[in-house]
């Protein structure tokens, strides 16, 4: 398509629930204009009738309930400037001023209808018109349109939260124009940040027709085989690369009233469905709806909470045979226990689906279901095993679809098995196996290719022109330098990417040790260097920090000499980062704390994905940032001003900002917090499309090479100094008497002022860095000392959560 895209500057969301809510927020955070609009109230008094604020209340309570929900729907609260609201009887008029409308109404035809006439009748020539709806056909809906309605028409199916899913689905009406399906694909991917999936017009379209089907499936079954709902919950989680919410955890977070409908849809409207009987519900489901056992909404599902009279939380799970509530009690079976042992997912999936006890027998009959409905859904709902597969992936927070679940098992395999176990197997698979293809997706040469049902052949998984592939990289045999924690690999134009690719990508001793060869192998081959890494996982991890429990072991041996050691490769490791000879850029995503919030600070740029929960949390374990982080915080913060204001600006307004976000530990919520935290400053950038990041990284690089990039130079640091470290007791006096930090807290705190205000020195003193970094070893040796910053340490070791004593 060679169109001109329509640009979209001010949108319009008629409905205003949570999925109109999150649509309105997503968009505002894309910097988009958006009017946020429902229906006036039925109920108005007559005084209230001619009363702007009561005709608005419908909208006015779902953007509150958006800017009050948990986890947030915004990456910035200051975004919901960008929103204004209306009503449909008063503000319509205002339609034409948007450049996309999107409709998020109640999924009533005739609703719908109604709507979209009056839309007609308002909205700019070329402006765009989308339906947010899960199962209507588009065609019913526009089809009493003019022709240049039906041009601009086409269906924009986001899933809930819609911050959080990746899935955008796509779906053209018979006559969407070309440069309308450019314009949303390319706005979805690039400004919202979205994988964007083609659908057909079908029911329920490619996400959740497969989804649905799935669970409707997975809770037939259980019934049939004597399974118990903590049990299936346990077989289809992390084991099998799904959320560890499992399948009924999941349906509490959705809501069963939701589940219902989409079930009912799919039977009602897919007639010729062969399994079209696995959509009708069991009727528990229709009794828990009834009793309004809806799951985290009316606070009772599946699960629920009680409280004793202690104060103390219950887990109870209902039993679907009596729906009584009973103690939730977490079972394993020997296909799980051994799938713990594993370290790839391929190794675990092949645990449980192979495996012989009751769960992995039921894990292999669901998975079965799976692979039969999915295969059996091409042509119908989507051209490709590529849509089927992401839409599972982005809209579920599965790590593989059904058909790269399939490949991990081995298709031959697989096929044989359900022929054994008496099984349909679907033609088209058969027909692949019977001509030698024995897999659903191979990669050559560094290119991913997908198996082609219509032409018989391998064809090359479509991505985006941004996107860069560290795996399809490595498969391409570009992997210069590696071990077991870390890899540089050759992401071409002379660029490296260093990759992390321990648990969590945690730093530790091999990290360090590959950054070093890394920095010696691009100065001497190469122009730059991105740091990242395409971890999976919601929201996933750039790096969750240091690996501590190094620092355990030296702790409790009391080796102060190795652990000082330890730090000083971690600072040095950093500035070599800082002060390389060629652009070093970060790319986090997630989470990004401690010492992986170090290794963005010491780049000389950080382009981040807009899911970002970053921070120097290292006061949690009892200690301090060790790797220059408080002292690059500090420069990130100075280096903000202007130069002609360095000499003059009173520092006192930056640094007490700079302490605090490291002694209370402060993490970001969105990569837009982190800028507002001091951890991105303006040269960075920040990239709404995860898939992307590499790719934007890599341009950042190529753009600093282009400018004639050169490292910046060493220089003594003005800092508060006493000063400072006066302020700061007022602060901390005043957190303790508000019981926000314990006194150990204020214990490690005041020590870590010290070092960010440069030590024993008089405030706007200008002290060089290797003193700064000195005053930083000392006090992390200094706490591992202490009885209580051991005890923090081990405690997150064994449970993951800070202790605060």
């Amino acid at each position: 398509m060679t169109t001109r895209p329509i640009r979209i500057s001010k949108a319009a969301v008629i409905g205003s629930g949570i999925m109109g809510g999150g649509i309105a927020a997503l968009l505002a955070g894309a910097g988009v204009e958006v009017l946020l609009m429902d229906i006036v109230p039925f109920d108005l008094k007559d005084e209230e009738k001619n009363d702007p604020a009561a005709r608005n209340r419908i909208v006015k309570a779902g953007l509150d309930a958006a800017l009050a929900s948990s986890p947030s729907l915004f990456f910035n609260k200051k975004d919901a400037t960008r929103i204004s609201i209306g009503n449909l009887d008063d503000d319509i008029e205002k339609l034409a001023e948007c450049d996309w409308i999107v409709e998020v109404v109640v999924e009533n035809l005739n609703i719908k209808q109604e709507l979209f006439a009056k839309i007609e009748k308002i909205r700019k020539p070329g402006s765009i018109v989308t339906s947010n709806t899960s199962g209507i056909p588009l065609k019913n809906m526009s089809e009493a349109f003019s022709k240049e309605f039906k041009e601009h028409f086409m269906g924009t199916h986001f899933f809930n939260p819609v911050r959080y899913m990746h899935l955008l689905e796509l779906i053209p009406g018979e006559d969407t124009l070309p440069e309308v399906l450019e314009t949303m694909a390319l706005f979805g991917e690039r400004n919202l940040g979205k994988g964007i999936v083609w659908a057909k017009d079908t029911p329920n379209f490619v996400g959740n027709r497969i989804g649905v089907q799935g669970m409707c499936a997975v809770v037939n079954a259980m019934i049939e085989d004597g399974m118990t709902i903590p049990e299936v919950d346990a077989i289809f989680g992390p084991a099998l690369g799904r959320p560890r919410t499992a399948v009924f955890k999941t349906t509490d977070l959705v809501g069963l009233d939701t589940m219902i409908s989409t079930s009912k849809n799919s039977y009602e409207l897919c007639k010729d469905d062969e399994q079209r009987e696995t959509m009708i519900l069991p009727d528990f489901i229709h009794q828990m709806a009834k009793k309004n056992l809806l799951g985290n909404k009316t606070q009772a599902g599946f699960y629920k909470t009680e409280l004793t009279p202690e104060w103390k939380k219950i887990r109870k799970v209902l039993n679907p045979l009596t729906l009584e509530y009973e103690d939730l009690v977490r079972p394993s079976f020997p296909c799980l226990d051994e799938a713990k042992k594993k370290t790839t997912l391929e190794e675990k999936v092949n645990c449980v689906l192979r495996g012989d006890d009751r769960g992995a027998l039921f894990a292999w009959k669901m998975a079965a279901n799976a692979f039969q409905y999915a295969a059996s859904r091409i042509p119908e709902i989507a051209d490709t095993i590529v849509e089927i597969d992401n839409s599972i992936k982005w809209g579920y927070n599965f790590e593989n679809g059904p058909f790269e679940s399939w490949d991990t098992y081995g298709v031959k395999e697989a096929v044989e098995q359900m022929e054994s176990d008496g099984l349909d197997v679907p033609a088209n698979v058969k027909d692949m196996l019977a001509k030698g293809n024995t897999s659903f997706y191979k990669l050559e040469n560094g290119i991913n290719y997908f198996y082609d049902f219509a032409s018989d052949s391998y064809k090359k998984v479509p991505v985006s022109k941004n996107m860069i592939s560290i795996a399809a990289a490595k498969g391409n045999d570009k992997t210069v330098l590696g071990n077991k924690s870390a890899s540089l690999v050759d992401i071409g134009d002379d660029i490296f990417c260093l990759e992390f690719h321990t648990k969590m990508n945690s730093l530790n001793g091999e990290i360090m040790e590959i950054m070093d060869k890394t920095l010696d192998y691009v100065d001497q081959n190469g122009a730059g260097l991105v740091i990242g890494n395409e971890a999976g996982g919601m929201p996933g991890a750039f790096s969750a920090g240091a690996d501590i429990s190094m620092i355990s072991k030296a702790c409790h041996e009391k080796k102060y000499a190795e652990i000082e050691t330890l730090v000083k490769a971690m600072q040095d490791g950093m500035m070599s980062i800082n002060y390389a000879s060629f652009p070093v850029v970060a790319a986090p995503y997630g989470m990004a704390l401690g010492g992986g919030c170090e290794v963005c600070l010491a780049a000389d740029r950080i382009v981040a994905h807009s899911e970002l929960y970053m921070g120097l949390v290292e006061i949690g374990v009892g200690l301090l940032p060790g790797g220059c982080g408080n002292m690059n915080l500090w420069k990130k913060y100075i280096n903000a001003l202007p130069a002609k204001t360095y000499k003059d600006i009173d520092l006192a307004k930056l640094f007490v900002p700079a302490f605090m976000k490291i002694a209370m530990a402060a993490v970001s919520m969105s990569a837009a917090q982190a800028r507002g935290n001091g951890y991105l400053g303006l040269a960075d950038r920040i990239v709404m499309n995860r898939d992307n990041l590499i790719g934007e990284a890599k341009k950042e690089v190529l753009k600093m090479v282009d400018d004639g990039y050169a490292p910046p130079a060493k220089q003594p640091l003005r800092v508060m100094g006493d000063a400072g470290q006066g302020m700061v007791n007022a602060e901390i006096f005043n957190m303790l008497n508000g019981k926000f930090m314990s006194e150990y807290d204020a214990f490690l705190a005041k020590r870590i002022a010290y070092v960010m205000s440069g030590g024993e020195v008089k405030v706007g003193s200008e002290v060089d860095e290797d003193t700064i970094l000195k005053l930083e070893r000392e006090a992390f040796v200094d706490f591992c000392k202490e009885e209580k910053t051991i005890a923090r340490i081990d405690h997150m070791l064994k449970t993951g959560k800070p202790l605060r004593n």
